[in-house]
């Protein structure tokens, strides 16, 4: 490959002054067809189609660097990148041959000229980040420390295993895309069809913390693992906008989620681990960028066309402040089969966001070409890692890979001069760090606050650096008080007194993040239960009572009553993208506990989808199904009619079950209701539970051919299922109805009879 021929990289150069500019600065590139079949690592980078006003710019190439798979930026803006030459299988300890690469431009050209090598000899390794005195490794089935405390470039000593447990099923859905959050944890994602049982190394089975498809978090100074929302498909990229919400990018299902503590989402495959979930919650995306069926030749060609296709690698929000100011706040991500860089735009609404395609931002033109992941340095610039393979699968070597190549690509816009970004934070006071919270580029706002969180950690904190914050928490841009507040609670001093003034702030923002930063260690003192249960009920933003719904879940069951209570008497909520599902997630245990007062619940809620899930909760078992009939009796006949959909659908669910004695009493009130739908309902759960004065009423439906016929079938099912043998001679006289002979054939299967074969005949 390194020797490609001369003419297809002087066509490709060619190609790229005529297509890398498009009208005015900003403006979207045109891609080059056909693609490049592979080319040397400096043609790579002047092939590439970007905007007008930007170029790319070749990092570092094979030899230097192969196989990378995961990057990320340390304190003094060199890049630390690790090569996964076992992927996509763990090999013997003997074989393994990971290792972890420390890059640095040395003179501003853009060009990595400094190569130091960290560590040798890991195994299967995916996930990448530095700080607190060492690099943090993702090699499953282990979570690895690497310390370097003196920082000298050379390991301390043995990795360190914080966790173990992670499955490696299939290898390209392990722990990946490792982050620092703004609350000071370390994130990272996990894909669906790989199993993990995760705990520190000797765990019992009973207390490791399961997890398949979703998004988990560290805490590096206590210690603490934790899922922070379940679900997606094989997530590889999450990322935090200027507000500090996180949204991830995935693949093969839809590719664009706003990801909030507690949730549960759209899954590619299995259940989840709560069987009781019921709905989860959908991509925000309003788009795709593929067709839907991906795997022939007709269906990349029309995904070409808005994306390029379904396999998307990491996730970054450009805040780097040197591109124009239209890009500000853009998530950026790659997409391999695409060979491009796609560009969402997520814009606020209800209580989350909506996500909508922009022109795709980049072309490789290059069919070898797989962007992995992408990062903002010290420079405000874009670093884009590629692992550059023919094969764009997951094979074994088998399948092709080409375990000799790797780039590292930089986005430039024209107006940044190449000039040394020499930084060295950590030799920064704790006065130079506060003011860098406010910085434009959100790269110094994120090294800062993690600084000043080692420092707290280890005691080394100046005596008045907690004072520099407040007058950041009450002025200024939301931005700027929002990083404050993160920092503060980094570093541990965002006490009570703090949070119950930032519960009163004018800004929702504000609010929401005080709850959710309050209720990390999952207990509030009773000041602030108060507080959560007056926000409930008054607040006027869905995103303060979305980060109510997100902390009641980490609350103790009694703590939850009055705080759920208020939120779900916000009708105005019903049709919000997250609300009623978090609302029932938050909701959901307490059906459990005291059913009676949870249906009461469901009865005062002005969200039907939590009405309607705490019912089918409750009705899922005796005791809530008693207290669910007693309501069904007092209700009127719409309410009834939503109550009896629900209890047919947690009834199919389970067996007969003996027949409730509220049920007893009220059934000839039941099916005496004026509302015939309520009627036919009622019939049907009485079925459900065993009851066999409804019988002769469903064979009279199931005979009667001017009823409609989805009717006639929903009695059939019902009275198959209660085995009633005295419907075999109704359905023998079916036999010349075509609306419904076919299914009246297959019912008699259930019904032994020796007169069936003739009366079939």
């Amino acid at each position: 490959m390194h020797t490609r021929h001369v003419a297809i990289c002087l066509l490709a150069m060619a190609m790229a002054v005529r297509l890398s500019t498009a009208g005015a600065e900003g403006g979207q590139p045109r891609p080059r067809v056909p693609l490049a079949d592979g080319l040397p690592p400096l043609a790579a980078a002047e092939v590439m189609s970007v905007p007008a006003g930007f170029s790319v710019k070749l990092l570092a190439a094979e030899p230097d660097v192969c196989q990378p798979i995961a990057m990320c930026f340390d304190d003094r803006g060199r890049l630390w990148v690790a090569e996964a030459y076992s992927y996509p299988r763990r090999v013997a300890p003997e074989e393994a041959r990971d290792r972890i690469l420390i890059f640095e431009d040395t003179d501003g050209d853009h060009a990595l000229d400094k190569r130091t090598v960290f560590k040798e000899g890991l195994n299967l390794v995916s996930g990448l980040e530095v700080g607190f005195g060492g690099v943090w490794v993702g090699a499953a089935p282990e979570l690895l420390f690497i310390p370097d405390a003196d920082g000298d470039d050379v390991p301390d000593g043995e990795p360190r295993v914080l966790l173990d447990g992670w499955g490696w099923q299939d290898t390209h859905e392990t722990l990946n895309a490792f982050t620092w959050g703004p609350d000071g944890w370390l994130y990272g994602c996990h894909g669906v069809f790989t199993h993990s049982a995760v705990g520190k190394p000797g765990t019992s089975d009973a207390d490791r913390v399961k997890l398949n498809a979703g998004y988990w978090r560290y805490h590096p100074v206590r210690h603490e693992f934790e899922v922070f929302a379940e679900g997606t498909s094989n997530p590889w990229g999450i990322d935090f906008n200027e507000f500090g919400h996180a949204f991830s990018t995935a693949c093969v299902i839809p590719h664009l989620y706003h990801v909030i503590q507690g949730a549960r989402y759209q899954r590619q495959a299995g259940q989840h681990f709560n069987p009781w979930t019921f709905d989860d919650i959908k991509t925000i995306a309003r788009h795709r960028h593929w067709v839907g069926g991906q795997w022939d030749q007709a269906d990349r060609e029309r995904s070409d066309a808005i994306g390029g296709g379904h396999a998307h690698a990491g996730a970054c929000f450009y805040l780097g402040g040197s591109w124009p100011e239209r890009f500000r706040g853009r998530l950026f991500m790659n997409n391999i089969h695409g060979a491009r860089v796609n560009e969402d735009r997520v814009t606020p609404t209800g209580s989350g966001y909506v996500g909508d395609g922009e022109p795709d931002f980049l072309f490789a033109n290059d069919a070898w070409s797989q962007f992995i992941s992408l990062q903002v340095g010290p420079d405000g610039q874009m670093v884009i890692l590629d692992w550059y393979d023919r094969n764009q699968c997951h094979h074994g070597d088998a399948g092709g890979h080409d375990r000799s190549n790797g780039r590292i690509f930089k986005v430039v816009h024209d107006r940044a001069k190449p000039q040394p970004v020499k930084v060295d934070l950590a030799r920064e006071s704790d006065a130079v760090l506060v003011a860098m919270l406010g910085h434009d580029n959100d790269w110094f706002a994120r090294h800062a606050r993690r600084l000043l969180q080692e420092r707290a950690a280890a005691g080394r904190l100046e005596a008045d650096t907690a004072r520099l914050f407040d007058a950041r928490l009450s002025g200024g841009p939301v931005r700027d008080r929002l990083r404050a507040i993160w920092a503060l609670h980094a570093i541990g001093r965002l006490d009570e007194l703090r949070i119950l003034r930032l519960l009163d702030d004018a800004d929702p923002l504000v609010r929401s993040w005080a709850i959710q930063l309050a209720t990390e260690r999952r207990s509030v003192s009773p000041a602030l239960l108060d507080r959560y249960g007056d926000l409930a009920e008054r607040d006027s933003s869905p995103v303060v009572r979305l980060a109510l719904c997100s902390a009641v879940q980490r609350l103790p069951l009694d703590a939850r009553w009055p705080i759920c209570t208020a939120l779900v008497a916000h009708a105005e909520d019903a049709g919000d993208h997250n609300l009623p599902l978090m609302n029932w997630y938050a909701i959901e245990p307490l059906v459990a506990m005291d059913p009676v007062r949870a249906v009461s619940l469901a009865l005062d809620s002005r969200i039907p989808t939590v009405s309607r899930f705490i019912v089918r909760r409750a009705a899922s078992d005796a005791v809530g199904t008693e207290a669910v009939v007693a309501r069904l009796l007092a209700a009127d006949s719409p309410t009834r009619s939503w109550i009896l959909e629900e209890m047919v659908t947690a009834l199919s669910a389970r067996g007969r079950m003996a027949v409730p004695k509220a049920w007893q009493h009220g059934y000839d009130a039941v099916m005496a209701d004026g509302d015939e739908a309520v009627r036919r309902l009622a019939g049907v759960v009485a079925v459900r539970l065993g009851d066999p004065r409804v019988y002769p009423l469903l064979r009279r439906r199931l005979a009667d051919r001017d009823a409609r016929v989805s009717e006639r079938l929903e009695a059939l099912e019902a009275i198959v299922a209660a085995r009633d043998e005295a419907t075999v001679a109704v359905l023998h006289g079916l036999m010349d109805d075509p609306a419904v002979v076919s299914h009246a054939i297959t019912a008699l299967a259930a019904f032994p009879s020796e007169q069936t074969p003739r009366v079939i005949l």
